[in-house]
């Protein structure tokens, strides 16, 4: 080979190389770029679906087939899903672990424990990521006893709670909790108190009555021992709420604090108690039903007081959900919490009436500011035991029903999981057409039909939805069909349009 032919080569490799080195460059810019781009300019492809059926003939059952987003925008009005409006962050979805649940967790073997836990709390394949629980400060109405941290005879005091443990919370509580810190260690953990001790109250009695006055500053210390307590065996206790449904006495334990009194021990004592002492445990007020948002924004009104709040708490045993956006109206400073609610089915059913449910507890709670849904409670015997006498709640049926060793997953655990499988914590709430919305739709005019008016709808009437995006990118759309009817519903995401069917009650996941 002469000179000038081998030059000639090198030269063409050379340049060859140049631009396969410029190409790769142009892709790795515009893979940047593509990278950089907002959101809003990509579109989707498709969208995974979970769904369940009514007649039990799938229960969050993943379907086959994605749907396909696509350019067409079809009839009808959409769910229009905008991430660019933006709400509240979610802290978790999940369930109360009372003292009765864990007692029939730490029953079975550890095998079969072990196995239960890690489909409620863990996260992958055939596991729904319960992550968020709450406690009972002592003993709930679903104990099969009545205990606080400090019991002592009658006629006994003890003011620098000397005698104070964890008791019988050592019994299963935390033994099962610690199970599931070790599959879930972040999980939160929210912790409601029932009663005090009987010797800090007026009646002397586990049900009703109300905190003695100078009981005020012993109570704060015995918040802030069990926040310590909990701390040295491991856990942390993310948030506490003052008392459980503070307006009920008719609970066994029980305990009565008008909202003057949860002001006054809030303001001069607990709080300063937990301040001094560094601990960062949140506090939550009223823990009770929608129908009395008062008693929360009379304590917040307090500027001394709403210091150390962080949020209010509601139930949805009475009133309607929208107080929450109420709250939030008047305090968009402070959280807000779903901190209880009762959903029970009667066992062997033939159908799950879940679409109701999913739309007033995670879609209702959600849109209406909620950083979290807690249910009540994770499981229970086939009678629904334990309970207290004379108080406890006999139709209390668990998310779980736990017999020996077998397991039954009940309409509350479905409505939770529909949400916590795919809505981890620090999640975002985004904007998603609401039944009640206005819409703009593209009609002929009425002489000259090749001419397009824009005409505004007054209702939307799509169907009942709430709307995420996770701290990974991912949308997720949670949609329940509570109509009698087999409903079409139409997904707007930038641009591209997605149409999918939902068989009258059902809920549907959805996540691109």
């Amino acid at each position: 080979m002469n000179d000038s032919k081998e030059n000639r080569m090198k030269l063409n490799l050379k340049t060859t190389l140049q631009k396969l080195a410029l190409c790769l460059s142009m892709l790795g810019a515009a893979l940047t770029l593509w990278a950089q781009e907002p959101a809003a300019a990509r579109q989707p492809r498709s969208m995974d679906a979970w769904v369940t059926f009514a007649d039990r003939s799938g229960l969050l059952a993943k379907q086959a087939r994605p749907i396909y987003f696509g350019r067409n925008s079809g009839s009808g009005w959409p769910i229009i899903i905008d991430e660019r409006q933006s709400f509240q962050t979610m802290d978790g979805f999940g369930f109360a672990l009372t003292g009765g649940s864990a007692q029939h967790l730490n029953a079975m073997s550890p095998e079969a424990r072990a196995k239960i836990l890690q489909e409620c709390f863990g996260t992958g394949e055939g596991t729904v990521n319960f992550n968020y629980i709450r406690l009972s400060l002592g003993a709930s109405d679903l104990n099969s006893f009545v205990y606080s941290y400090n019991d002592l005879p009658e006629g006994e005091t003890d003011f620098e709670l000397e005698k104070f443990s964890l008791g019988h919370d050592c019994d299963d509580v935390i033994p099962v909790l610690k199970e599931i810190l070790a599959i879930q260690p972040d999980i939160k953990i929210m912790s409601s108190p029932w009663s005090a001790p009987t010797w800090m109250k007026t009646n002397g009695k586990v049900r009703g009555g109300s905190l003695k006055k100078e009981c005020y500053g012993v109570y704060a210390l015995y918040f802030a021992k069990y926040i310590e307590a909990m701390k040295e065996e491991g856990i942390t206790i993310d948030a506490i709420t003052i008392q459980n449904e503070p307006l009920n006495s008719n609970n066994t334990p029980s305990l009565v604090m008008r909202d003057t009194e949860q002001l006054d021990f809030l303001k001069n004592h607990l709080g300063p108690l937990l301040r001094e002492r560094g601990l960062t445990t949140r506090v939550v007020l009223f823990d009770h039903n929608c129908d009395r948002p008062d008693y929360a924004l009379n304590i917040l009104s307090d500027p001394d007081a709403a210091q150390y709040v962080d949020g209010s708490g509601f139930h949805h045993y009475g009133g309607d959900i929208s107080v929450m956006s109420l709250m939030h109206q008047a305090r968009p400073d402070k959280n807000l919490y779903f901190t209880e609610q009762m959903v029970i089915e009667r066992p062997g059913s033939r159908s799950i009436a879940i679409a109701e449910q999913v739309n007033r507890l995670i879609i209702g709670c959600c849109r209406h500011w909620s950083n979290n849904v807690l249910l009540w409670n994770l499981a229970a015997d086939p009678e629904n035991k334990p309970h207290t006498d004379n108080g406890g709640c006999t139709i209390c049926q668990g998310a779980l029903t736990i017999d020996g060793e077998e397991v039954t997953r009940n309409l509350a655990y479905y409505v939770i999981a529909h949400a916590s499988k795919f809505v981890p914590p620090g999640s975002i709430r985004i904007a998603s057409t609401a039944p009640w919305d206005s819409s703009v739709n593209l009609t002929s005019d009425e002489e000259r039909r090749e001419v397009k008016r824009a005409t505004v709808i007054a209702h939307s009437n799509v169907l009942p939805n709430v709307a995420f995006k996770t701290p990974e990118g991912k949308i997720v759309l949670i949609i329940a069909n509570t109509s009698w009817s087999v409903q079409s519903a139409k997904v707007q995401y930038n641009g591209a349009f997605a149409t999918l069917r939902l068989p009258p009650g059902a809920v549907g996941t959805y996540v691109w």
